[in-house]
Order: structure tokens, then C-alpha cells, then sequence
């Protein structure tokens, strides 16, 4: 498997590195890595996991994540991955905090930039309009190079410090704390959850594929990602209800049963307690006809 911890994908001559991504999946190891990355999906859905954040994603979205930071896109197109047709294509910005030297960020004029960095380390999803300006933004960087891009970047840096149209993923105080070692065994419980929600998973079973005790594989988890396994599992089921209620127009008990719950009150309680909504609520607000 490969490093949790990657080198950095920055040429040493370049102060950023801005490329599309054309591939049967995205990243798919948990990882993280000392540059700030914006990322861009043109192509793909599945769900993404940052910190301890736990979300579907689409063609669209938007989000920028700080220094080591763990974080993996799971693609939900499992047999186009065993195939190896390209399915997922994104953009992908990586920077130093200091790719204009070691004290631009601390002058005044750079606050707001000193601002959305800090709140970078817990990740930060663009939404609205600020969404559809930064795709159309990011895919210009993409044509340039020299300091034509460097200008452009930090033009990039500036829209997204002022605008208000964002959410932060991670749970306040999150930290990494993740061991080389722990990020294999973590990567290899979320691959486990992803391909078994939608049934019962028995504690038994990841205590079995970690090598543990029900009882410490329970406890170590909650230590890593910041919530029980119960929590994670069913934040997997909601995210894929969500996206049954609204792309695949699935009335609630059917979006119930084929996320892998097996009472509609459980379904109902879990789901407010995730959205903020009640399935139905969330349906009729987001579904588009």
C-alpha cells in the first residue's frame, strides 16, 4: 500500500503545481500530505472522507484542504475501477503556504488569507455561486504557467478568503493523529464499511480484520476517527439514502431498506440526526424535476 504520509508533488522549481486528473479513480488511499490542495471534481461521484468528515460527493464540488489533513475520494463505480475505464477527472491545485516567501502571510493586508488557511486545516467545501465562480477560476489556472499563474492563483486565494458560501468539513479540535500503521488499518476498515453497508456488519467482523478484540477495535476507532463505529457506518448509509432520494428519485422506505437499515424509525431518527431534515424534507428541497 502506499504511504499515508506523501512527498510532495510540487516540482522544486515551481511555487504550485495546477493539473487535471483523468483516471479510474481518484486517490483512493487514505493519505495526507504538507500542501494546501484545492480540488475540483469535473467527473465521478462516490464519497469522499476528510477528517473526520464523512460525505457523498458529485460532479462540482469544490474543497480545500490544509497540511496533513487525511483525506480519500471513494469512487462508487466499483466494476469501472476493476475494469480500468476512466471514470473520475478533476481538477487538482497543490501550493505551499509559503510560495511567495516566508512573510507575505504575515503582514496585515494577508489576514483574510491567514483566516481561510486556518480554517483549511479542518477542510472547507465551496458551495453556490462562489462554487461555479472557483470552477471556471481553477480551470483557467490550468492554462497558464509562469507568473501569468502565479497571479492567477493568488487571485484564486483572494475570492475564496472573502466569500461567506462555504462549510467546514472536520469536527471542531480534530487532529490528526493517525500512525503510518494506522492509516493502513483505518483505510482498510472505511473499504470494508463501503462495501458492506448495505447490509448488517458485525462489530465481530472488523475486529476480525484488524487483528483485535470487539471491544478495542471499538475503543480504537473512536480514538481515530472521532466517532463510534455505529456513527460512521450509519453517515455512510444516510449519505447514500440521500443520493437515492434525489438522483435515483427513490421514495423513502425504498431509499430506507437499499442504504441498509432494517426499520424506517431507525432510518428516520438516523437521518435527522445527520441532515438536520427529515427524508422527506430533504427530498422535497433538493430534488429537482
Amino acid at each position: 500500500m502506499k504511504s499515508a504520509l506523501q512527498k510532495s508533488p510540487i516540482p522544486e522549481s515551481k511555487a504550485y503545481l495546477a493539473r487535471t486528473l483523468n483516471e479510474p479513480v481518484f486517490d483512493p488511499h487514505w493519505h495526507f500530505h504538507s500542501e494546501y490542495q484545492l480540488f475540483l471534481v469535473l467527473k465521478g461521484s462516490g464519497t469522499r472522507f476528510i477528517g473526520d468528515s464523512v460525505k457523498p460527493y458529485k460532479a462540482g464540488d469544490i474543497t480545500f484542504t490544509g497540511p496533513n489533513l487525511p483525506h480519500l475520494w471513494r469512487s462508487e463505480h466499483a466494476h469501472e475501477q476493476e475494469q480500468n475505464i476512466a471514470w473520475s477527472e478533476g481538477v487538482v491545485i497543490y501550493f505551499h503556504e509559503n510560495f511567495l516567501g516566508d512573510n507575505l502571510l504575515q503582514t496585515d493586508e494577508a489576514i483574510r488569507l491567514r483566516q481561510v488557511f486556518h480554517k483549511s486545516l479542518r477542510g472547507i467545501e465551496f458551495t453556490n455561486k462562489t462554487a461555479e465562480t472557483l470552477q471556471q477560476l481553477m480551470l483557467e489556472l490550468i492554462q497558464m504557467d509562469g507568473f501569468e499563474g502565479i497571479l492567477h492563483l493568488l487571485k484564486i486565494l483572494d475570492f475564496i478568503s472573502q466569500t461567506k458560501e462555504y462549510a467546514i468539513l472536520a469536527s471542531p479540535g480534530y487532529t490528526n493523529t493517525l500512525r503510518e500503521a494506522d492509516t493502513q488499518r483505518m483505510f482498510s476498515v472505511y473499504a470494508y464499511v463501503m462495501k458492506n453497508f448495505k447490509r448488517k456488519i458485525a462489530l465481530a467482523e472488523l475486529a476480525d480484520l484488524t487483528n483485535m478484540t470487539p471491544t478495542s477495535f471499538s475503543r480504537y476507532f473512536k480514538i481515530h476517527a472521532n466517532k463510534s463505529f455505529s456513527e460512521f457506518v450509519s453517515e455512510i448509509r444516510i449519505g447514500h439514502a440521500c443520493k437515492l432520494l434525489i438522483e435515483q428519485k427513490m421514495n423513502v422506505s425504498q431509499a430506507c431498506y437499499q442504504s441498509g437499515f432494517q426499520t424506517l424509525s431507525n432510518f428516520n431518527k438516523q437521518f435527522k440526526t445527520i441532515t438536520n431534515r427529515t427524508p422527506l424534507a430533504y427530498k422535497k428541497e433538493y430534488e429537482v424535476y
